[in-house]
Order: structure tokens, then sequence, then C-alpha cells
């Protein structure tokens, strides 16, 4: 077998000879096991002990101590404060990702037909993705800030985030938007590129106009796009921005930030409830996983791959 790789490095075998001679899929096995490691320790385990967790009424350094069963879950559901905060977070959510892959997609066209200075243009659209969520969140607080944010100061409207519930969770919308554009536009400049010009070049000449070759071209051809940005950015909406709330609003005014991971957070480290918040986080883990399993059942039919 060392042989063989040896060879294989020496560019005296190819792939497929190099791999052709075994039956079985150990090597393939062997090649995935780190990952696999990696999602059993800090996923499959964290999931399964969370399960566990929620049955239980937990005390602080004392473990597990009352199993309730599914009182947890039905608590949860009797909570004004949850309720709210879930339908705060599909509002979240729904509205980051369709700003985030419709602004994104915008941006990418506009870059696309862009011939001097391209590269510096991309690189600067780009680099709020490198930001962390929680440097995002201080960043636009400090931007905004009713008294002395730069922004603030220029706006002809006055704005208080720290007090009024909708405007806070109108900043933070944009602001977790504003965050994953980068990842957006990278995947949208991408598939732009993979467009044959051929195309669009065949609709000039049928008489087509730039909206016509959008819509009945460019924008069918990166459904495959559309629809993988579609499913990430509400995974982020719902599980990574949870650094941004925290720096930004921790969850007010009155709730109105107050994201389903982020009342995960409050519950289980601030209040101690440890089974309360692992019912919780049950709770998101299904949701999303929902929402994730509809996409991929209804909304794939759109999406043309070829």
């Amino acid at each position: 077998m060392f042989t063989r790789v040896k060879k294989f490095f020496d560019s005296e075998l190819s792939m497929n000879d190099l791999f052709g001679s075994f039956q079985s899929n150990f090597l393939a096995y062997l090649f995935i096991l780190p990952q696999l490691v990696v999602i059993g320790i800090f996923f499959i385990y964290p999931t399964i002990k969370s399960f566990r967790m929620s049955m239980f009424r937990s005390v602080p350094f004392r473990g597990l101590v009352n199993f309730v069963g599914l009182k947890n879950f039905i608590d949860i559901f009797q909570s004004p404060a949850y309720l709210q905060s879930i339908v705060v977070t599909l509002i979240f959510g729904l509205l980051v990702t369709v700003l985030g892959v419709g602004v994104s997609l915008v941006i990418a066209k506009m870059l696309d037909v862009v011939v001097r200075g391209v590269g510096f243009y991309q690189a600067a659209v780009i680099w709020p993705y490198a930001i962390s969520p929680t440097i995002a969140g201080i960043i636009w607080g400090f931007l905004f800030h009713p008294s002395h944010g730069s922004i603030s100061y220029f706006l002809p409207f006055e704005l208080n985030w720290l007090t009024n519930g909708e405007e806070a969770l109108v900043l933070v919308i944009l602001a977790a938007t504003w965050r994953q554009l980068g990842y957006n536009i990278a995947f949208y400049i991408a598939g732009l590129k993979a467009i044959p010009t051929s195309f669009q070049e065949a609709a000039v000449v049928d008489g087509a106009n730039g909206w016509q070759r959008f819509w009945r071209i460019t924008f069918p051809m990166l459904s495959p796009i559309t629809f993988f940005l579609v499913t990430m950015n509400l995974i982020y909406a719902f599980f990574r921005t949870f650094g941004l709330i925290h720096a930004l609003t921790q969850g007010g005014p009155a709730g109105y930030t107050n994201l389903m991971i982020y009342k995960v957070y409050t519950d289980g480290f601030t209040d101690l409830r440890l089974g309360y918040s692992a019912a919780q986080s049950v709770i998101l883990l299904l949701f999303v996983a929902g929402i994730t399993m509809f996409q991929f059942k209804f909304a794939e039919r759109r999406v043309a791959y070829q």
C-alpha cells in the first residue's frame, strides 16, 4: 500500500490506479473519519445531552436532580416571553434572508459589469464577512448610538433604539444583513462568472433587453446558488447572530430583539434554569431542521441544476 502511495506522489500512478485495487470502502471511511469525530464530539454528543437534560429540572452545580418529563416543554409554550421570541425570530430570520440574498445579488450583478478596479470593489464588499458578529454589533452600536453615533448625527430623524423596540429590531436586522453580505456576494460573483457569455449574446441577437436577459437567463441559472444561500442565511439568522445581539441590544428593549438563540442563553446562564434552557435548544434545533426540510422538499423543485 505504501509503495503505491509513493508511486502516486511520484506521478507514476493515476488516482484510479491508486484506489482501483481496493475492493472495500475502508480507505474512504478512513479519510472522512476525522470529520466524523468532530461532528460526533461537537454536534451529536451535545445534542443527545440537551435532549436528556430537557427532561430534568436541573440545579446548578448539582446536576440533574428531578425527572419532569415534558413539563419543561409545556412551560415553554405557556410562556408569553418565549412565544414573543418565536415571532421575533421568524421576522428576523425572514428579513435577514430576503434582504441579504436580494441585496447581494444586486451588488454582485453590478460588480459583474465593472471592468476597471473590479478587484478593489470585490474586496471592499466582501470584507465585512471577515468580521465576527460580535464586532459587527459593536461597530453598529457605535455608529448608531443615539447620543454620540456618527451616523445618527446626520440622520434627518431621531433614532433611539436603546428604548424603542421596533427601531432596535430594524437595527439588528440591518447589522446582521450587512455582516453576511460578503459571503453571499462571493457566491453570486462566482455564479455569474460561470454563466456562458454565448447565452447573453444569443438573447441580445433575439432582441431581449437587459431586464429580460436577467430574469430569463441569469436568475434561473443562479437558482442553485440562490437556494443554497437562502438555506445558509436562515441557519445564520437562527444560530450565528448570538454575538451580534449580545453586543448590541442584549435582547432588549422589552424583548423586541430577544431571539430564540439568545433566550436559550439568558434562561440557561443568567437565570440558571438549565433544563428549561435545554428544552429551548431542542425546540430551536427541531424548528430549524423543519424549515430546512421544508425548503428541500418544496423550494428545491424550482431549482434548475442544468
